[in-house]
């Protein structure tokens, strides 16, 4: 019990000392006044206490000096061009335990071209503070920022209108109470004053009790007047009625006012008019309740009579002299069925055209006559023979409303926490959740007594649509940020931008104020401060900048620890908040908003152990100071000072952020300009030169980018639980670095989402966004670049990568833009690695068709001629993605990974194939600007033609193709062969090999050799020999310290083995030895042409294709997602073999697995359900049909039914011309493909031309093996 009693008392002791800095003991009142030449030294243990506003030329605080700004109820507004805190100086603004409270604005101001002298460390126009200086600025705590959690439509102020009604079993005089600042009902009340006087006795008590001022909306609802008495007519006379006292049976009255003013009064009185016509009272009036806030209350007391249509009448026909349907005669037949007063007539014709569409003359036409048509009236004479049918009225009903319609210039947010803090006046900034951070709205704070803790009332309406809600599994809450703070840090900036060379970018001043913090401060903690106008458009000068710094935390000796917390910096020149050579920063609860450069910046990157904790950084804005900072016009520019004859190429010079920054001026060497890109880095532990690991993201959120949600370079990095939604392009993940500097990484992204094109419509914006249809519902959306952009949800770039648990959601391709959710990097000059591995993928809202794209020549993806466009590969390893598990996709017309058993994907313009697959980099030099054709024995007449992934203009070139292993390769050149070609071993395992053959001219001379290069020591170690041998068969005699060749001059074609000898990590690129490569050394005879040895080389050396990996099995319908969609594999082959002198003919279908051989000579078509997939029929037509008029065959072909996919196969001698072939055309086939003996067609009846529709012609083998999307569906053209 003592030890609690001296706890308590050390507790009350501590409380008792928390005085505010401003009510310490010691301090001197300073007044000085106003002037701007004013200069202030504070020193030799002055303490002065700021009690009014000031302006002074500057402040300097230094050799135990302080200066404490007073907590006051009147503002304070200091003016200063610096205030500088020197060694031992102070300034105190409050303090954690007392922060301040009153309203204080530091501003600084000057200019960038003043006269005077400015500070070697500072500058100008800033505060500063030094070695040994203290800057402790505390002011209260306020909400920083938080999430809308009710999404803000355009123009919408979330306040809901308010309507009362009433009808039957509500009789008597209805009356509401309105408050009149806010249009709220404070209570209402009924009074039967038909029954009972006593309820005309507590209608008049009523109104008497009812607080001046208030409003007061009347109506009478069915009868109020048989027990009216006088002293209630006097209450509401009292009020400013002039009708309320002559109200009678059944009268409809209606009446607005406000209580104690009588000249406010609007009312309206109508006479009851029986129970067939209706009456109506209508008043209405404007109330205005501040803040362009104003409401409109309606009162309503009305007999409303209803009406409705009778059947139809034909007493009559056009007989005689015409048609007469005349109303008495209709009275007459039908009694109960018609009213005696009609409010309307309508007459058509039997066959239902409407009687003024038949152009026709009528005699009578009139709701209390009828109707007549008189055939010599008609230019025909003939009238046709027409019906008719009345609208009749029905009885009566009473209704009565008070509606009240709030017509304001604010609008309720609903935000995810209370607000604390936030007051009248306070500024919020909202962000926008399209695609142009233009569109973040700002706010001034409104009263609101009626909003709950987590609303606000702001002025005004939006413009542009904010989220407020996770939409399809994403979290697109717009984020809310404060602006205000009632201690202001500003820059006082001049109209215009002036005499600099930022002018050439920015039309206003961009030399604003800034807070800099010199190595060896004393202590430095600001929390609660609003900085506006900060920054400067130079190096060095920015709104909050630790500069160089060193440990800042606990490491260096600061307790507490530094920080900077609770900030708004808006409205700046040049970045945020800078963190350059310091650690240990705390940095929290940071809102900054509209800033040029950067916001949130470790300069150097070898920062450690600071946090940036909940900080929110929008509409960040393009700045002249770094690369990284600049747009593309910015980059042009700038690249001027690059050396002559350098082409400035932006995006790859100032833009991207996966290199390090060049810090050489440009020379003839290298002629990149100075603080343009250069190296890359990887993450290592403890980021140092230790073990590599994997840099974790967790929960990264990217919506509404219009180019990448994130393009991540470097090493190992690993996205776990992210999402992804309406980006351009979702997600990049490059190769750590430039190859063979780089040994390879994995970089993974798993458990996260994808969405393609979300609920999130956004809305037109012209300025800066394109629109168009778009989604699964094809409706208008903002779109991300121009409306046929691809969208990509993953993009596989060089890799490896490792795609794990994802699921990809409303990714939708259109005739005309090619969105999905896989796709490859556009115009990709670079490798496409084997190992980029995709597994346990979930498609939702995706059509099998959207899956997978590989593009194709047309807008955005140019000609596909670029290397890396013609080499993309991934592994999709339990068939999630294609049905088929373990399957290689490859793009389809690259035949140095296909085999005869792949499968055709047409509409991803992919196959599937499978392999065990490698790459190998072939550098050349000597020249360096030729173009390499790259052929695999087995295809011979099926070459990759290789342009090389460097620039013709460098001093090597390389080329990078995918290959598969265990194969033979030629490679020949548009111009003579390379003096030198070396040819890497990437991603090869131990014992992997290929042969290759190299086309060189007649009379070359070599020497070759193997060696290995170490990445980490940049040494290279020579491992062997090739020696040349006249037997082509030893080349496989071959080990590490020796190897041999095969010159062949005949065809000029240098034969290898190359094969690696050395384990290989997973992941890594090469060996654990190193990078295991050949290099040939040639000596080319001069004057030597083209080294293209294709004609010399095939036939003799092409090979029978082999199949030596079997293609995995498809995925049964029970494994599959439970969705309607899946693939249909279907197999056609028509073909000879031959025996001696003697040809068999054969063909046959295949659908999923199922064989149908063709009997007979001709055609045989299988028809298939596009819906199901199932087979329909299956039928053979002899050529003798063929060859005539083919009506059955015709006949046959028509009779189907539409979105039946037709397979065709021919055999034996196949009728090539005649009507016939117009059949195929009908299906979809080329009008220009000229058929030979033998046919394989994949056709489609119906109203579209699928992509998959196919067709082989060959004099002995036709083929088609591919699958088909189920259910075959047409894509909505843009």
């Amino acid at each position: 019990m003592k030890i609690c009693v001296a706890f308590i008392v050390v507790a009350v002791l501590h409380i008792a000392q928390a005085v505010c800095p401003d009510k310490l003991s010691g301090l001197q009142a300073w007044t000085p006044g106003h002037n701007e030449a004013h200069r202030v030294t504070i020193g030799y243990g002055r303490k002065v206490v700021l009690t009014s506003s000031a302006t002074v030329h500057s402040i300097e605080i230094l050799n135990g000096g302080k200066l404490v700004i007073a907590d006051s109820n009147r503002p304070i507004f200091l003016r200063a061009k610096h205030i500088l805190i020197g060694n031992k100086g102070e300034l105190h603004i409050g303090s954690p335990e007392c922060p301040y409270k009153g309203n204080l604005t530091i501003s600084l101001f000057g200019r960038s071209d003043d006269s005077e002298v400015e500070h070697s460390y500072f500058g100008r126009k800033y505060i500063g503070v030094g070695t040994g200086g203290t800057l402790e600025i505390h002011a209260g705590k306020k909400l920083s920022w938080t999430f809308l959690n009710k999404t803000l439509h355009p123009g919408q102020g979330n306040e809901n209108s308010y309507h009362f009604e009433r009808s039957w079993g509500n009789r008597g005089i209805i009356i509401h109470v309105i408050n009149p600042k806010t249009g709220e009902v404070l209570h209402s009340d009924r009074f039967d004053t038909y029954r009972s006087k006593d309820e005309s006795r507590r209608l008049a008590q009523y109104v008497d009790e009812v607080e001046t001022g208030q409003i007061l909306a009347m109506v009478v609802n069915d009868e109020g007047s048989n027990n009216l008495e006088d002293l209630a007519k006097k209450a509401l006379t009292k009020l400013g009625s002039r009708h309320f006292h002559r109200l009678g049976f059944r009268h409809p009255w209606s009446f607005i006012t406000v209580k104690g003013d009588a000249s406010s009064a609007v009312e309206d009185h109508a006479v009851y008019q029986g129970t067939k016509a209706s009456s109506e009272a209508r008043s209405s009036r404007v109330f205005h309740s501040g803040y362009g806030e104003h409401f409109t209350i309606t009162t309503i007391s009305q007999w409303v009579q209803e009406a409705e249509w009778t059947e139809w009448f034909d007493r009559d026909d056009e007989r005689g002299s015409g048609d007469w349907e005349k109303l008495s005669d209709l009275h007459k037949a039908f009694p109960e069925r018609l009213c005696s007063n009609p409010l309307d007539i309508e007459a058509e014709t039997l066959d239902s055209v409407p009687a003024n569409m038949t152009g026709e003359v009528f005699s009578k036409f009139d709701r209390n006559y009828g109707f007549v048509c008189l055939n010599k009236e008609q230019v025909d004479g003939i009238c046709h023979n027409y019906r008719v049918r009345f609208l009749c009225g029905k009885l009566v009903r009473p209704q009565a409303s008070i509606s009240i319609d709030t017509l304001s210039n604010c609008s309720i947010l609903e935000l995810a926490e209370e607000p604390q803090g936030w007051t009248l006046g306070d500024r919020i900034v909202v962000a926008s959740t399209d695609y142009s951070m233009h569109q973040a709205e700002e706010f001034s704070i409104l009263p609101c007594p009626s909003c709950s803790r987590n609303q606000i009332k702001v002025e005004g309406k939006p413009v542009y649509l904010h989220i407020g809600e996770e939409v399809d599994g994403v979290d697109m809450r717009a984020e809310v940020g404060l602006l205000t703070r009632n201690i202001l840090i500003r820059g006082e900036m001049e109209p215009t931008c002036y005499g600099n060379d930022a002018c050439k970018f920015f039309s206003f001043d961009t030399f604003g104020g800034h807070l800099k913090v010199e190595r060896g401060f004393r202590a430095v903690h600001v929390e609660g401060v609003e900085l506006k106008h900060m920054g400067q458009q130079s190096m060095g000068h920015y709104p909050v900048h630790f500069h160089m710094n060193g440990d800042v935390d606990d490491k260096g000796g600061y307790d507490p620890p530094t920080y900077v917390k609770d900030l708004s910096i808006h409205h700046s020149f040049s970045r945020c908040v800078t963190v350059h050579g310091s650690n240990g920063l705390l940095v929290k609860d940071i809102v900054g908003y509209d800033a040029l450069g950067h916001c949130f910046f470790t300069e150097d990157g070898a920062e450690e152990r600071n946090t940036f904790d909940h900080c929110l950084g929008l509409l960040v804005k393009a700045s002249t100071l770094l690369p990284s900072d600049r747009d593309s016009k910015m980059c042009r520019d700038i690249t001027n000072g690059a050396f002559p004859g350098y082409v400035a190429k932006p995006r790859q010079d100032c833009r991207i952020l996966d290199n390090g920054v060049k810090t050489t001026e440009a020379n003839a060497k290298d002629k990149r300009p100075y603080l343009s890109l250069g190296a890359r880095y990887g993450p290592h532990q403890d980021a140092d030169l230790k073990p590599r690991v994997p840099a974790l993201v967790h929960h990264f959120v990217a919506y509404k980018n219009q180019d990448h949600g994130a393009w991540l370079r470097g090493g190992d990095v690993w996205l776990d639980d992210c999402q992804f939604a309406d980006n351009g392009i979702g997600l990049t993940l490059a190769s750590g670095g430039t190859f063979p500097d780089d040994d390879g990484s994995r970089q993974e992204v798993k458990n996260s989402l994808f969405v393609g094109e979300s609920g999130n419509r956004g809305m037109p914006d012209l300025n800066d966004q394109s629109w168009g249809p778009g989604g699964p519902d094809h409706l208008g959306r903002s779109l991300p670049r121009g409306v046929d952009f691809p969208i990509r949800g993953m993009q596989i770039y060089d890799g490896p990568i490792n795609v794990q648990n994802c699921t990809f959601r409303k990714f939708v391709a259109l005739d005309g833009r090619h969105t999905s959710a896989f796709a490859f990097r556009l115009n990709n000059s670079w490798q496409s690695c084997p190992n980029n591995n995709v597994t346990d993928i979930t498609f939702d809202d995706v059509p099998i068709t959207s899956r997978v794209f590989f593009g194709e020549p047309g807008p955005w993806f140019n000609k596909m001629e670029m290397d890396g466009d013609k080499t993309t590969i991934f592994h999709d390893i339990d068939g999630s993605v294609s049905e088929y598990p373990g399957a290689f996709l490859v793009k389809e017309d690259n035949w140095l990974l296909r085999h005869p058993d792949c499968i055709d994907i047409p509409d991803w313009r992919a196959a599937i194939c499978s392999g065990h697959y490698a790459q190998i980099y072939v550098q050349t030099r000597n020249p360096a600007n030729l173009n390499m054709k790259m052929v695999k024995d087995e295809y011979p007449d099926k070459p990759l033609g290789l342009v090389g992934a460097l620039g013709k203009r460098n001093h090597y070139q390389q080329f990078q193709p995918v290959i598969t292993l265990g194969k033979g390769y030629t490679m020949h050149w548009d111009q003579a062969a390379p003096a030198e070609v070396t040819v890497w071993l990437i991603n090869f395992n131990r014992n992997d090999w290929i042969n290759v053959g190299i086309c060189y001219p007649k009379g070359t001379v070599f020497t070759i050799i193997s060696d290995i290069h170490n990445r980490l020591t940049k040494e290279t170690r020579k491992t062997g020999v090739f020696m040349r041998t006249t037997q082509r068969e030893k080349m496989g005699d071959s080990h590490q310290t020796r190897g041999y060749y095969y010159w062949e001059e005949d065809t000029g074609l240098l034969f290898l083995k190359i094969k690696a000898h050395n384990e290989k990590e997973d992941f890594a690129f090469c060996s654990v030895k190193g990078c295991e490569r050949v290099k040939i050394k040639a000596v080319i005879p001069p004057g030597s042409g083209p080294s293209d040895c294709m004609a010399e080389a095939y036939p003799k050396y092409a090979e029978m294709p082999v199949v030596d990996v079997p293609m995995p099995k498809k995925l049964p319908r029970s494994r599959l997602p439970h969705t309607t969609e899946h693939f249909l594999e279907v197999k056609l082959e028509a073909y000879y073999t031959r025996f001696f002198h003697i040809k068999e003919h054969f063909a046959y279908t295949e659908v999923n697995s199922k064989k149908i051989y063709q009997s007979e000579d001709g055609v045989h078509v299988t028809v298939i359900d596009g819906h199901s997939g199932k087979i329909l029929e299956s039928k053979g037509f002899r050529n003798s049909i063929l060859m005539g008029i083919p009506a059955q065959l015709e006949n046959y072909i028509t009779n189907l039914k539409d979105e039946s996919v037709v397979l065709i196969t021919s055999k034996g001698k196949l009728v090539t011309r005649g009507p016939w072939t117009k059949i195929l055309e009908t299906l979809g086939a080329d009008q220009t493909v000229k058929l030979k003996d033998k046919l394989a067609f994949v056709g489609f009846k119906g109203s579209f031309r699928p992509d998959w529709v196919r067709m082989s012609v060959d004099e002995e083998r036709a083929k088609i093996h591919q699958v088909l999307p189920i259910p075959v569906i047409k894509m909505v053209k843009l």
